[in-house]
Parts: structure tokens; C-alpha cells; sequence
């Protein structure tokens, strides 16, 4: 049995084996999830929104520490995830990339002005 996962907002959707983390299943989708600490839930950086609510393992308690209150709004650490249904999940702008995407915005909003 294989079970499909969707990542926002890329809308790029893979099929897995019940019980990939978020994280490998983002990897085999083509899907940048930055991580220091390789999946050990240590840097905090590969967190992503839970978009179905239902299609994740349960959080264990090292993951429910770890986000203190981020979990009411379904933020889940994507090392520690899994996937044990359909699910969608949202992943964050990286960084950078969003600093290049203002950048060029505010370019092409002064180059209208002229």
C-alpha cells in the first residue's frame, strides 16, 4: 500500500510507503525542507504546516516539547512526522529565497513607476 503526500505550495505530490517521514518524502518529491542536524530533531529548522490535519503520526512527546505552542496551529517538525495517510502539508519559503522574491518585486513595482 502507497499513500500520497502533497506540499504546498508547489503543489508537488508523491507517493510513499506508510511511515516515510515528511522530510524523506519531500527529498524523493524534489522538495527543498532546510535542515541542520540531518533529521534528528535538533536544529528545529524543517518545520512544516499539517494542512489535513489527519494524514501524520501523532506527535511524540520529544516533537510536542520541541514545539511548545506551534502545535495548536498544526506546525509539525518534518523529521519527525510521518505519514500514515493522504496528507498535504505547507512548507515555509526558504529564507533566502524569499528575501531574492521581495528583491525582484520591489524592481519590477519601480520599473512601472518610470
Amino acid at each position: 500500500m502507497k499513500i500520497e503526500i502533497t506540499f504546498m505550495p508547489d503543489n508537488k505530490t508523491v507517493t510513499v510507503h506508510p511511515g516515510t517521514t515528511v522530510f524523506d518524502a519531500a527529498r524523493k518529491a524534489g522538495v527543498p525542507i532546510r535542515s541542520r542536524c540531518g533529521g534528528k530533531a535538533g536544529c528545529l529548522m524543517c518545520k512544516v504546516t499539517d494542512l489535513t490535519g489527519s494524514g501524520l503520526s501523532k506527535m511524540v512527546d520529544n516533537e510536542r516539547r520541541k514545539l511548545a505552542d506551534l502545535e495548536k496551529n498544526g506546525v509539525r517538525l518534518s523529521c519527525q512526522a510521518k505519514i500514515i495517510g493522504a496528507a498535504s502539508v505547507e512548507v515555509p519559503e526558504d529564507p533566502l529565497r524569499a528575501a531574492v522574491r521581495r528583491q525582484l518585486a520591489k524592481q519590477a513595482e519601480e520599473d512601472t513607476l518610470w
